[in-house]
């Protein structure tokens, strides 16, 4: 596959998923800690980290996909569902477990590509670190609307 296919479908389906997930005004709503970034931070680094993505999964793609692809498309399934589920769904505690399991696969993807393709699993580091910082503030929410950490 090219490497093409791969940023359109990261880059893509991030901007799909963005502009239906948009935050509104429940989330406006909820109190959020002090390290919430402006929301004009999340477009470009997101958009940034998806060309880092592409690029990963088109590299471990070829020339024969295996247990790193399968990580992969795990990781940007989860990753894809992760908005839907805390901005449309109104369920941050559902969003924490899914994030939490996206970043074992981020660290999966970097440990199975490393001896292999470093450069592939380099390009998961920012990825994982961004990721890790949007896990904190999803339970950061949790904990500050919920003393149960749920918000309905």
């Amino acid at each position: 596959m090219s490497l093409l296919f791969f940023l359109i479908l990261t880059i893509g389906g991030g901007l799909l998923i963005g502009f239906f997930t948009q935050p509104g005004e429940w989330y406006v709503s909820l109190a959020k800690p002090w390290f919430t970034p402006p929301s004009g931070i999340f477009a470009p680094v997101w958009t940034l980290l998806y060309i880092m993505i592409a690029f990963a999964g088109w590299r471990s793609f070829a020339p024969d996909p295996g247990p790193a692809m399968i990580v992969w498309t795990i990781a940007l399934a989860l990753n894809f569902s992760w908005s839907p589920i805390f901005f449309r769904l109104n369920q941050p505690v559902a969003a924490f477990f899914v994030i939490v399991t996206l970043l074992a696969m981020i660290i999966t993807f970097i440990l199975l590509t490393w001896r292999q393709d470093a450069l592939s699993a380099l390009l998961f580091v920012p990825y994982g670190a961004w990721t890790l910082f949007a896990a904190l503030l999803n339970a950061a929410i949790c904990h500050l609307n919920s003393p149960n950490c749920e918000v309905r």
